[in-house]
């Protein structure tokens, strides 16, 4: 009636997929609170050795719940991954993904998967940041590294305009998720933020939606010191990746050759100022001439890397591929079927 459209959950095809690793307390109540509109529930037992799998199987009374076993463990990437082909085998249009560990409010869910049934967004995903009344309960060493984190994910992904990229409360369209996982994804920590990367090279849109997180008595799995080092290793790696597919392989627009000339002229001048500086004598001054040829090329080159990342900062993809993705299906369908 008045043009807004709406989407019904009941019968949508939305799947829960749950990994989980020695999070026997918690996931019973995971599984409790997950909402009627769930068509099924995916609990993914990482090989964990407090025999989840098992457990869950004995405890639980909910009949949508199916639980997959994996022989080794490998980690919270490789048990989506998984979790991600079962529901999909099974079904699923939209697979929404919760951690074991009941931080995260399934009365959240129908705010991830709407976007998508809607046809707005690809991947929608969890945003902590967007009130200050959501981060009174994450601890203060989780807000300052998630802060930083996500401007490295910013420059790593190309999604400028999404926040706490290491959220684990995600969304996903199949047909999308399909794509996804015929690419090499990190299978541990780093998954959350590499599945953006790779989202990022299929132009997949990503919605950001607000809600807060629980902490209560959950242990968790990752030690901050430990991932410091390989996850700012793997975010550069990405962003050379990046910037080479996207400005250099894929396409070659006015970015591409800002990112050339600014990079020679920042080079140029920072080389000339060092070889300056290392064959002049200790009492020589620098003449106007001198000082300019360092200067310029510097000032010219952040000016332009400069409006290479504004060029990247509007460049964050606008369109959802997964109705492209639907009809294609059922195009190639037609032409399977007798």
């Amino acid at each position: 009636m008045n043009g807004i459209p709406t989407v019904s959950l009941e019968g949508a095809g939305v799947w829960l997929v749950v990994p989980c690793y020695k999070v026997r307390g918690h996931i019973l109540r995971v599984i409790a609170r997950t909402p009627a509109w769930f068509e099924g529930i995916v609990c993914v037992d990482d090989a964990c050795p407090d025999g989840s799998g098992d457990f869950i199987e004995a405890e639980n009374t909910d009949p949508r719940v199916v639980v997959l076993r994996l022989p080794k463990n490998q980690g919270v990437g490789g048990a989506m991954l998984a979790g991600y082909a079962e529901a999909a085998r099974r079904g699923a249009r939209v697979m929404v993904k919760v951690d074991g560990d009941d931080q995260m409010d399934l009365s959240y869910a129908a705010q991830l998967v709407a976007p998508i049934l809607l046809g707005e967004a690809d991947y929608a995903k969890g945003n902590r940041f967007t009130s200050i009344s959501h981060l009174t309960s994450m601890p203060t060493i989780r807000v300052l590294g998630n802060a930083m984190l996500s401007f490295a994910a910013k420059l790593s992904t190309g999604y400028w305009n999404i926040f706490d990229p290491t959220n684990g409360y995600t969304a996903i369209e199949a047909n999308v998720a399909g794509l996804v996982m015929e690419k090499r994804i990190s299978r541990r920590f780093f998954f959350e933020t590499d599945l953006l990367y790779h989202l990022g090279t299929l132009r997949a849109v990503v919605r950001d939606v607000p809600m807060p997180a629980r902490y209560a008595d959950e242990v968790s799995n990752i030690r901050i010191g430990q991932i410091v080092g390989p996850f700012a290793l793997k975010h550069l790696r990405n962003f050379a990746q990046r910037v080479m597919g996207q400005y250099f392989v894929r396409d070659f627009n006015a970015a591409s050759l800002e990112l050339v000339f600014g990079l020679f002229f920042l080079l140029f001048g920072v080389g000339y100022a060092l070889s300056y500086l290392a064959t002049r004598a200790p009492e020589q001054a620098a003449s106007a001439g001198v000082v300019m040829l360092a200067a310029l090329p510097v000032i010219l080159g952040v000016q332009f890397l400069l409006q290479a990342m504004n060029f990247d900062v509007l460049n964050v993809p606008s369109r959802p591929i997964h109705p492209y993705l639907n009809v294609l299906k059922e195009l190639e369908s037609e032409e399977g079927a007798p």
